[in-house]
């Protein structure tokens, strides 16, 4: 099993430590990982904003890069859900046939799904509240949407009772949007805070430490509000917790 890293832009400018994380975290389980060098964006920012055509290059460019890899892994639901749920419609404009949409997974869905771990070396001895974000929850089922009447699940919950020492809680309203969603958050910046401002309190009710979830970019979210705010938690990457320690 040959597996690709596909790092995010935002992580790889803003949160580097979640890309050596996962890095870590695979390595540190036999899995054969490779980083390729010069990737760039998914082309999920632009075609969000209505620009869809130009990310054309931009999914032409990660297929080539990918091609050679079993698999394709990320510490980002968001970007992982854009290129399974989107490539495909935007590479069939270009007379091509995606690839990357069939072998792509986010990090926690790998681990769970594929790898199936059942033990982890890591260690975090703290109080977490897991967030999960809207694609993570509704295009990768990372977890089961609370609107559907099915049986409850959380695959990132799975992965962070294998962590010795943590402590794992979750919020009231366990998937509802912490408001960030990308192009909305710029676009409706009131509504955006406001919305941000009641999932960190919601976190906060169940007496966690860090707010965890799948997605940087909702971490990011939050964190604005919390420093802004001066409120008493964190946030961290689940792919930090699941290394920690190694």
């Amino acid at each position: 099993m040959k597996v690709g890293l596909f790092i995010p832009c935002y992580v790889n400018a803003v949160y580097p430590e979640v890309g050596i994380a996962a890095y870590k975290l695979l390595d540190s389980i036999g899995v054969d990982v490779n980083y390729p060098l010069d990737q760039t964006c998914c082309g999920q920012p632009m075609a969000n904003a209505g620009f869809e055509k130009e990310s054309t290059r931009m999914a032409l460019r990660m297929e080539r890069l990918f091609k050679s890899y079993d698999y394709i892994v990320g510490p980002s639901a968001s970007c992982v859900a854009f290129v399974k749920e989107n490539h495909p419609r935007i590479l069939e404009k270009a007379h091509h046939v995606c690839i990357n949409s069939h072998k792509i997974y986010d990090i926690c869905e790998f681990l769970h799904d594929v790898i199936k771990v059942e033990a982890l070396a890591s260690e975090f001895p703290h109080k977490v509240s897991i967030h999960n974000s809207c694609h993570g929850v509704r295009e990768l089922h990372l977890s089961s949407p609370s609107e559907m009447n099915i049986p409850y699940y959380s695959k990132l919950r799975d992965l962070l009772t294998l962590v010795k020492g943590i402590e794992v809680f979750e919020p009231k309203r366990v998937d509802e949007c912490c408001g960030f969603g990308g192009m909305f958050s710029i676009e409706e910046p009131e509504v955006s805070i406001c919305m941000g401002q009641d999932k960190v309190k919601d976190h906060m009710s169940t007496g966690a430490e860090y707010i965890t979830g799948a997605d940087s970019s909702c971490l990011m979210h939050m964190q604005g509000v919390i420093e802004r705010d001066k409120l008493p938690i964190k946030t961290i990457h689940i792919v930090q917790i699941l290394a920690a320690g190694l």
